[in-house]
């Protein structure tokens, strides 16, 4: 028996039957079956089952490898094809179980100790914690613990960023711009080469103003001039009587001449200035004996409101008047409280003052200097600074204010929390309820590092501040202030 096959194709078996001497006997079979088979295939559209195809495999591809990634972690299966085939078909049993052994895993690594030199190196980024699980193809548990690494070492690189922040922040709060280091200086030469700028402050005529009790003065303790003039400009700009204003700028030695030289060239019409610096002062004696009342203004705040009403306080035999409640509520100090400056660990404060009380504010104060005299605040205030230097130096914070808190104790006479509102040094107002707040006060103190003098000041209220700049000055633009 012999067979045939096309080499062409399955068309034809042929199957024969040779008997020697013979006609050949054969039987031919037409197998037309498999040509027909293939018309009908090759005539049926093959775009959807491509579609389906193409939407059906990756889904599964990414189960199948899902299924073969947990399988490394798992050893409840004989063998990697029955685990497969098994979890193919048990899907809400294995996400369960997925859950509980993410849950184990992430228990064991939150009790489980990685010091601090297991998170050098760690991977910094999702896509490379990815790369690294399953180019190694480690388990949950080694996911759980690299991920814990990774958490940690950008926890610490967050921690140490905040550090060198205020650390910047301080040293950039307590710099001197270059522009007004530039200002200094011009000013200073200023007062060499003109007359003008050293001219007699107050000018003749007005020198009797400076003792005159029914006139408003202001005492500015300061070495910066831009800020002295913002304040004077600001106060004299909202006050309904400016010719009643005198103003006692008090400067050190080295800012006496830019001082005097900016306020000589650019006299006020209305109110008067006086510059006089330290070196200038018989300590021995009062600074102002002839005066009954004055108030005090930091070189930092600005003046929003007339201030005039400030003189016919009524402080009830008190010596000063300051902020002590807020605004915010009973709950809420304006400032900070007593224990935010000083050292209560150390039992001669403890035993004098209450940790808990709202310190007064500082930078907009009356002094009633008459009921001052009447007292033993200079002598307190001494004897405080005794202490704190036998102590070497640790009953408070280093500061102007600590010693006062406690000189003029039970001296303070509670004013409205609308003449000054401070703390704009810190941070800007986060509320339309807040922003009310600083339109109404008269006064706004930039207490904080964040001066509006410097760049670091905050853009919202830095421009109620700089509005009162006079940027038309010549020294001004020569030394691109506030540019």
């Amino acid at each position: 028996m012999k067979s045939y096959i096309s080499t062409t194709g399955i068309k034809r078996v042929t199957i024969s039957n040779s008997i020697e001497g013979g006609v050949s006997k054969g039987a031919t079979v037409a197998a037309t079956g498999a040509a027909a088979a293939r018309a009908r295939l090759s005539s049926r559209p093959l775009l959807p089952v491509v579609l389906v195809l193409g939407i059906l495999l990756p889904f599964l591809f990414v189960r199948i490898a899902f299924l073969v990634l947990e399988s490394a972690s798992s050893s409840s299966c004989s063998s990697p094809i029955e685990c497969r085939a098994w979890r193919l078909f048990s899907r809400g049993y294995i996400s369960q179980k997925l859950r509980e052994e993410l849950t184990r895993a992430l228990t064991e690594v939150k009790d489980g100790n990685i010091v601090e030199g297991d998170t050098e190196g760690s991977l910094e980024t999702f896509n490379e914690l990815v790369k690294e699980i399953t180019s190694k193809q480690q388990d949950i548990k080694a996911f759980a613990f690299k991920t814990k690494a990774m958490l940690l070492d950008m926890e610490r690189k967050v921690q140490s960023a905040k550090k060198h922040e205020l650390m910047y922040w301080y040293l950039a709060s307590r710099g001197v711009p270059k522009s007004l280091h530039c200002l200094c200086l011009k000013l200073t030469e200023e007062y060499a080469v003109n007359a003008m700028a050293r001219s007699r402050l107050p000018p003749p005529e007005h020198v009797s103003r400076l003792a005159d009790k029914s006139f408003h003065h202001i005492v500015l303790l300061t070495d910066n001039v831009l800020a002295a003039s913002v304040v004077i400009s600001s106060t004299v700009e909202k006050a309904a009587n400016p010719e009643k204003l005198v103003f006692h700028i008090v400067t050190d030695k080295k800012t006496y001449s830019p001082m005097h030289a900016w306020f000589a060239i650019n006299s006020l019409k209305s109110a008067v200035v006086e510059v006089k610096g330290l070196h200038q002062y018989d300590w021995s004696q009062e600074l102002f004996p002839d005066l009954n009342k004055i108030v005090f203004l930091d070189d930092d705040v600005v003046v929003q409101h007339d201030i005039s009403s400030l003189w016919t306080l009524d402080l009830n035999g008190k010596v000063v008047g300051a902020v002590v409640d807020s605004w915010c509520g009973d709950n809420c100090c304006p400032g900070r409280k007593y224990k935010d400056y000083l050292n209560f660990s150390h039992p001669t404060i403890s035993s004098n003052v209450d940790q808990d009380r709202c310190a007064w504010l500082s930078g907009m104060n009356v002094f009633d200097l008459e009921a001052w005299r009447r007292t033993n605040i200079t002598s307190s205030y001494h004897k405080w600074l005794k202490l704190s230097l036998n102590s070497g130096f640790t009953l408070w914070q280093p500061g102007v204010l600590p010693p006062s808190l406690l000189a003029f104790e039970g001296h303070v006479h509670p004013i409205d929390p609308l003449w000054q509102v401070a703390g704009l040094g810190y941070r800007s107002p986060s509320s339309s309820a807040q922003g009310q707040i600083l339109e109404a006060a008269a006064v706004l103190h930039f207490t904080g590092p964040a001066k509006p003098w410097l760049e670091i000041g905050s853009p919202e209220v830095r421009s109620l501040w700089s509005r009162h700049v006079n940027f038309s000055n010549s020294f001004i633009q020569k030394c691109k202030v506030l540019v």
